[in-house]
């Protein structure tokens, strides 16, 4: 019997018996053995906490101004508030990584990862036919019609 292909690409090979990830090392399974696969959208790192990081840091400040003096306070806040929004925005600017996440004989493993949503789609979309058709065929001689 031939094996069927689903998806083969630079990093990725998907058939109805194996799954490869093509990264370093390379990362094989056997379809048959994968159990609840999700697919999970990456976070943003620090997006989400760059507002309350710069309204510390302009708390610190306003604690410091007696110490150091105005014109270090105003440099101090100015970094305060242009760092974390730095970060934000180049956070926001990268793409999102997505990643396939299963159970694989008992442990929890990273599948596949892209930060390129097509390709990470079409291999998605490569497995979940892979795996609806490596499962043993549903046996409906035991249904009674009435």
């Amino acid at each position: 019997m031939s094996t069927r292909t689903y998806y083969r690409g630079p990093d990725a090979v998907v058939t109805d018996k194996l799954f490869v990830w093509r990264t370093t090392p390379t990362k094989g399974y056997v379809v048959r053995d994968l159990r609840n696969v999700q697919l999970i959208r990456g976070k943003d790192g620090l997006g989400p906490y760059a507002a309350p990081i710069a309204g510390g840091a302009l708390v610190l400040a306003a604690a410091l101004w007696t110490m150091i003096g105005p014109a270090a306070v105003y440099a101090l806040g100015a970094l305060a508030v242009a760092a974390p929004a730095g970060v934000a925005i180049g956070i926001r600017m990268r793409p999102r990584r997505w990643e396939m996440h299963a159970t694989y004989r008992g442990a929890r493993v990273v599948l596949y990862a892209s930060s390129d949503g097509r390709v990470f789609n079409q291999v998605a979309r490569a497995l979940r036919r892979s795996v609806e058709d490596a499962r043993p065929p549903s046996d409906d001689h035991d249904l009674v019609a009435a």
